[in-house]
């Protein structure tokens, strides 16, 4: 590789990891995760540091600023991505059946899923509602039972900052993590 080439790939490959890294950062914020949230922030602004220092001390070339700003826009992508891998936090599903909700009540159940019903009265007549609080990361597994269910069932997905109390499945070996900060282990958020 060209040596005139090398600082622009450090420089990119650095904004990316930034940028990647504030977007989990700002995510693990609004989760209330400010121990983890802090230390990626101190090492998002140590990386940071030394790209910006890096662009300004070369603005001569051009590639630095190329880099820097398409480093960006990967690590926009990246965070995006990963934080939809990681599927942090709950999502709230309110479902609305026209059709005789039992089955998919009882399969939403069988997952460890909690489910609370009632009937109400849409513009076209009588229906089911369904509310579920759910870990992100089953979402998909919950809407494939949905559309099992009724393939055009109208429904409502939101994302949930916060519960007390309520049904959530078991957590699974992995959710258990230990914590730098809190010292020892703790059981993260149902969905963490």
């Amino acid at each position: 590789m060209d040596g005139a080439w090398v600082l622009p790939v450090v420089i990119f490959l650095a904004e990316a990891v930034v940028v990647t890294t504030s977007t989990i950062r700002v995510i693990f914020i609004s989760r209330g995760k400010r121990g983890l949230a802090a230390i990626l922030g101190f090492i998002e602004i140590s990386i940071w540091l030394f790209a910006i220092s890096h662009v300004m001390r070369n603005l001569d070339n051009p590639w630095c600023m190329l880099a820097f700003a398409a480093g960006f826009t990967l690590g926009n992508y990246l965070g995006v991505t990963l934080e939809r891998q990681m599927a942090l936090g709950k999502t709230g599903l309110r479902l609305f059946s026209r059709r005789n909700a039992s089955p998919l009540i009882k399969a939403l159940r069988a997952r460890g899923f909690g489910v609370t019903s009632w009937q109400a009265v849409g513009l076209e007549g009588s229906v089911e509602v369904i509310q579920t609080v759910i870990p992100r990361r089953d979402q998909h597994a919950a809407e494939a039972l949905i559309h099992l269910h009724d393939p055009s069932m109208f429904y409502i997905v939101e994302e949930i900052y916060g519960t007390e109390s309520g049904v959530f499945p078991a957590k699974r070996p992995s959710e258990h993590v230990k914590s730098p900060l809190k010292g020892g282990y703790h059981t993260e958020d149902v969905a963490a």
